[in-house]
């Protein structure tokens, strides 16, 4: 009886498919050493100018490595790409949580490919302070765009770096030039007024904002409303569409109060409808009179020459940075004043000058 109960018993487990008695263990051992093998910088390289899209994500997450041992072989790579580059033009989009950047960027980039561009799209990730992870679902929102040939989307996230970039985004837009694409979009996390690090490395900054959410006051701020060369109304749709319009009027008086750009450039305001796909060939056109106008004046390029000498002062800062906090005796040391800080044995200020002070006298010997 007790046997019968055992046997009907809905825990009982049913036989499944045993494994195979003979195993190929040579044929095992081939994909493990291929899964270990890293492809050389040189192939990297020769593989991204062939416009192959595995080489180019891969030689990005080695430039977005943290790992010390990966930046000699990164630095190669950049270097190898290096003539390869600058023959694209950059815009950088960025606005609030919810204005629908993906969205726009999905149907913006589309319009691109079918007009023969060839898009990259960096977009950054917000990174969580408490567990450091980000989502990266940039590829799963824009499913139409994932799949076209002449698309490129590479999700990253922000980790530390302000400025709603990653840290290590400017490389990945030399790669993906050298990769062939002409037309490259980096979309920011959206952090609101501190944009600064986007718009040193993009040739149009283009703001997005939402209507009847209270965003047209943001208007009358400065910070990156100064910065943006178009601003553009995205939901203008339904019911949607009149106070789009009301709001297109109101930024348009703000911009006005603005001085002038360096560039001559008057930003222009227009409202669009992502998901409809409206208003979209205007953007483009708006983003390709600038670049007329500031390519025919000189400004393109002098302001390519001025965002190559910021990122080598980054660089500088980055490295120095990277430096300090990886010397052992660094480590060692800022741990003991850390619990002197936290027990108000010495302030912060005297006790990151007494660690600065070592760094130099142990460099300088």
């Amino acid at each position: 009886m007790s046997s019968l109960k055992k046997q009907s018993s809905s825990l009982t487990e049913k036989a499944g498919i045993s494994s195979p008695e003979i195993t190929n263990v040579s044929a095992i051992n081939q994909i493990k050493n291929k899964r270990r093998q890293q492809p050389t910088a040189e192939e990297l390289i020769s593989g991204i100018l062939s416009g192959n899209r595995t080489s180019l994500s891969r030689a990005i997450t080695l430039i977005e490595s943290t790992n010390p041992e990966h930046a000699e072989k990164a630095n190669q790579i950049i270097k190898g790409c290096l003539a390869h580059a600058n023959k694209s033009v950059r815009v950088g989009i960025t606005g609030v949580p919810g204005v629908g950047k993906s969205t726009f960027i999905e149907a913006f980039g589309t319009y691109l490919t079918q007009l023969g561009k060839k898009v990259a799209v960096l977009a950054v990730d917000p990174s969580s302070s408490i567990s450091h992870g980000s989502i990266l679902g940039d590829k799963t929102r824009m499913e139409e765009l994932v799949k076209d040939e002449n698309a490129f989307i590479r999700p990253s996230a922000s980790g530390e770096n302000l400025g709603g970039v990653a840290r290590k985004t400017r490389e990945a837009i030399i790669l993906c030039e050298a990769g062939g694409f002409d037309t490259i979009i980096i979309e920011t996390v959206g952090v609101g007024q501190s944009e600064t690090a986007v718009h040193s490395m993009v040739d149009f900054f283009l703001l997005l904002k939402i209507s009847g959410a209270g965003d047209e006051l943001q208007g009358i701020k400065r910070g990156i409303m100064e910065m943006a060369d178009a601003i553009v109304i995205n939901k203008a749709d339904g019911d949607n569409i009149k106070k789009a319009n009301q709001a297109k009027l109101e930024f348009n008086r703000a911009l006005h109060l603005f001085p002038p750009k360096k560039s001559n450039w008057q930003p222009k305001v227009t409202t669009c409808s992502a998901i409809a796909k409206e208003g979209i060939s205007e953007i483009w056109n708006t983003i390709s009179d600038y670049f007329e106008m500031t390519k025919e004046s000189g400004f393109f390029q002098e302001k390519r020459h001025e965002q190559n000498q910021f990122w080598m002062m980054e660089t500088i800062n980055e490295q120095l940075k990277s430096n300090f906090y990886n010397q052992p005796e660094i480590i060692s040391l800022l741990e003991q004043n850390k619990k002197a800080v936290q027990n108000d044995e010495i302030s912060p200020f005297a006790a990151a000058s007494e660690l600065l002070k070592f760094y130099f006298s142990k460099d300088t010997k």
